[in-house]
């Protein structure tokens, strides 16, 4: 079994080594999937077989030892050295070291996948596309089960509860490459029309209130930007506006995706209507953000659930903290 359980454990070190490395894409539910599932047939191995048989063992040591000392007793010899008796039980019932790794990593491995799959999951921010709200090296949390409870690895929603609502911000999987996380907000919902015309958003024909506010300065590039209060439904957030990039979208920048012939494009900017069961989604830094406006919309499949809290930024610990 030793032999076994090292091939398994290389298996998993040399998956996680490629895809640090690039050379494979890597799905970390599944892993995580997978190590829950084979932890869990060594505890189970380990706790109704293998603890079973070392006790086993053990008392089959400690009725030789009685014996032997019976034995002695008849022939008149009382004083028999029992040291070390004590320490060849505790080494037969010590756990080996390919159960250690395995059945004793159950109860945390399972711990984390469930917590992840159902309740939280962490996220670190890596790009400068919802600043101001969240910025580069944020780590934060998302409500796995506020747009309702997803089988983990396959992604099917098993039971509903809220429906993404205008404002959130939301974490998803990326459209042209699921296999990628994305954070945007959701501006759109299924049935508007998103207009985004000289960097102004309307919704519905109706263009959302837009207050200005203090210039932004971002510290990664050292410049600041143009910042405003947005009011989309019930939420209020800030944005930016850069006024060295334009507003409207060259057809040769948009990709192809589901639905495209929803939408219209010029050098004023865009209108999309939003299917039924996708989402509009656009970052906070409006002309630095590679959206819906580019790559399309995300399909109510796509959703990994609702962004809420900074649980921590090591660069800047006055970050912590809801940004609800």
């Amino acid at each position: 079994m030793s032999t076994i359980t090292a091939v398994v454990l290389a298996a998993f070190v040399g998956y996680g080594a490629a895809w640090y490395f690039g050379a494979v894409e890597g799905n970390f539910s599944l892993l995580l999937f997978l190590a829950s599932v084979v932890t869990g047939i060594y505890w189970l191995a380990e706790r109704f077989y293998f603890l079973p048989q070392r006790y086993k063992a053990a008392a089959a040591l400690e009725e030789s030892a009685a014996r032997r000392q019976a034995e002695l007793a008849q022939k008149g010899i009382t004083q028999v050295d029992n040291n070390n008796l004590g320490e060849a039980r505790a080494r037969l019932i010590m756990q080996p070291w390919w159960l250690d790794w395995t059945a004793g990593l159950f109860p945390v491995i399972v711990v984390v996948f469930l917590l992840r799959s159902f309740l939280f999951e962490p996220f670190k921010i890596p790009s400068g596309s919802m600043i101001p709200t969240l910025l580069i090296n944020d780590l934060i949390l998302v409500n796995k089960f506020h747009y309702g409870v997803r089988l983990p690895v396959l992604n099917i929603k098993v039971i509903n509860n809220q429906s993404p609502q205008r404002g959130d911000v939301m974490v998803f999987r990326y459209p042209p490459k699921p296999s990628l996380d994305y954070i945007k907000r959701v501006v759109g919902v299924p049935g508007d029309e998103v207009a985004y015309i000289n960097k102004k958003l309307t919704i519905n024909g109706k263009p959302l209130p837009k207050t200005p506010l203090p210039d932004f300065f971002d510290e990664d590039v050292l410049r600041y930007a143009k910042q405003f209060e947005e009011v989309n439904g019930t939420k209020k957030y800030r944005l930016l506006n850069d006024d060295t990039r334009r507003a409207g979208l060259d057809e040769r920048e948009v990709m192809d995706f589901p639905f495209k012939q929803n939408c219209r494009y010029s050098s004023e900017g865009m209108v999309c209507k939003v299917p039924e069961g996708q989402y509009f989604m656009m970052g906070d830094n409006r002309d630095n953000s590679q959206d819906s406006r580019y790559w399309g919309f995300v399909p109510e499949a796509n959703i990994v659930g609702k962004a809420f809290f900074v649980w921590m930024n090591f660069g800047n610990l006055k970050r912590i903290g809801s940004f609800e």
